[in-house]
């Protein structure tokens, strides 16, 4: 696969047809406090159904990318100078955050964020402000997706451990019957095998729901083994994209983020130049 150039086009994967169920972004420049651009003309699909993934490393852009999805930027002294965001036949880059979750778009934010004096079910109950569906139908539908959490479910939040508020988080998040799933570091802090059950229920609720996700992540390894297609994101600019079986065998992306040479060394990121990287992406 050839490494692709920032682009400005929209063009959908060519892995599926376009829906018009897609979360689309196209050519988003954002800044912040109206001086400091972070986002340079950003275009990516989220297609229906799909698990989607968005790499790149601290500072580059992607929780802004988030942010300008979900309507979130304003809190931040943030706003979209360029670009369009657009759902389901809706323009949300004008929309503040709670009428982007009416439209159908859910984040789960970095740092699982729970009401920590709150018991683990009045978190989830929260999620449901919506009044959609029956709460106590999908209260059993989240047990069943995360089978730890009804023995905790009387348990101050505060009080569970990293994976349980993840868990606690993505269950909030589904109350509200997302059609599209916004995860922003879902792995952060977490031992290994908890963060593989946690994409392993991600993977399964997206299979059997029919769940569009968007996953930001700096740990490639697993973003690429549980999506399908992906994204890499440098200084506020898509500088490569592709089917994710494609990302993780390509060379760029085994040296950068899987931390594995050409010749099947393993390579500490640290090892690697920002500058290197630019000169060979952009």
């Amino acid at each position: 696969m050839t490494l692709s150039t920032p682009h400005t086009s929209n063009a959908p994967p060519p892995q599926v047809a376009a829906s018009k169920d897609d979360l689309t972004v196209n050519n988003v420049e954002v800044v912040y406090h109206d001086i400091i651009q972070v986002l340079r003309g950003v275009s990516l699909t989220v297609r229906a159904g799909q698990v989607t993934s968005l790499l790149g490393t601290n500072g580059a852009g992607k929780t802004t990318t988030l942010r300008a999805i979900s309507g979130l930027l304003k809190p931040e002294n943030g706003k979209i100078r360029e670009g369009t965001i657009s759902f389901a036949g809706k323009t949300l880059s004008a929309l503040n955050g709670t009428d982007v979750v009416k439209a159908g778009v859910v984040q789960v934010p970095e740092g699982r964020r729970v009401f920590k004096h709150l018991s683990v079910e009045e978190n989830l109950r929260a999620g449901a402000i919506l009044g959609r569906g029956n709460w106590k139908e999908d209260l059993e539908r989240i047990y069943i997706y995360f089978p730890k959490l009804p023995a905790l479910r009387h348990k101050q939040a505060g009080y569970t451990s990293g994976g349980e508020q993840q868990m606690i988080a993505i269950g909030r998040a589904l109350m509200a019957h997302p059609r599209v799933l916004l995860l922003d570091e879902p792995s952060l802090g977490l031992a290994p095998l908890l963060v593989a059950e946690i994409f392993d229920n991600v993977r399964r609720i997206n299979r059997e729901e029919g769940l569009s996700v968007l996953v930001v992540e700096q740990n490639a390894n697993i973003a690429l083994r549980n999506s399908d297609y992906g994204y890499v994101m440098e200084s506020g600019r898509i500088v490569m994209e592709g089917l994710s079986a494609q990302l993780a065998s390509n060379p760029d992306v085994k040296e950068f983020y899987l931390g594995v040479t050409e010749g099947g060394v393993r390579k500490s990121f640290k090892d690697v130049k920002s500058y290197k990287r630019r000169k060979r992406w952009m």
